[in-house]
């Protein structure tokens, strides 16, 4: 396993952790409402030290392992993923949220890592970006969606508009567009349903 991999893989590991975060919401939304803008602000505090040379113990060393080589001073990942789901958790009803949550942990993190695996055609209209993996995250937000939703309909929403926002290139940035894009999606689905 190349190291470029195994940085994705830690990467990608993270995304797949805020998934958790539509079942936290489900059970007290407050709670997590605050939990993830407290990890957010602590993250950056953290992020912080590190670049001034204050290490703080495993936080600074996981974004040490899995930053990407473009990445040089402050690493916006771990804290776009956290303000991401805080947005889609604020913005739209629980079950919008939750699948546009799912779309940010399963969609983004099994296209990437899928691109990386796999990924030949690169078309520019996908911005470097793979269709193989543009294949895997329809597939798994559609699959997400549909196991929160049990809805086709919303699920081929999710599945593109997820798709859609994944592939433009906005590197990091992508971690709030993705949840935003599909919740709105979804939300006007609902509304002109």
């Amino acid at each position: 396993m190349t190291p470029v991999l195994q940085k994705e893989i830690l990467r990608k590991s993270l995304h797949f952790l805020i998934g958790f975060s539509p079942l936290l919401a489900s059970i007290d939304r407050r709670l997590a409402i605050a939990l993830l803008a407290f990890g957010v602000v602590l993250y950056t505090v953290m992020e912080i030290l590190r670049l001034k040379g204050v290490p703080v113990p495993l936080v600074s060393f996981i974004t040490e392992q899995a930053m990407r080589e473009r990445e040089r001073g402050f690493v916006k990942g771990p804290a776009t993923l956290g303000v991401g789901a805080l947005a889609a958790i604020l913005a739209f009803p629980l079950p919008i949220a939750t699948i546009a949550i799912y779309a940010l942990a399963f969609g983004d993190g099994f296209s990437s890592l899928a691109g990386r695996l796999f990924g030949r055609l690169r078309p520019r209209f996908l911005f470097g970006k793979s269709v193989e993996g543009s294949i895997i995250c329809f597939a798994a937000v559609f699959f997400a969606a549909y196991l929160a939703s049990r809805s086709m309909r919303m699920s081929l929403c999710a599945a593109t508009a997820a798709t859609i926002a994944e592939a433009l290139p906005l590197k990091d940035w992508d971690n709030l567009a993705i949840p935003l894009a599909t919740g709105a999606a979804l939300f006007l689905q609902r509304l002109w349903g």
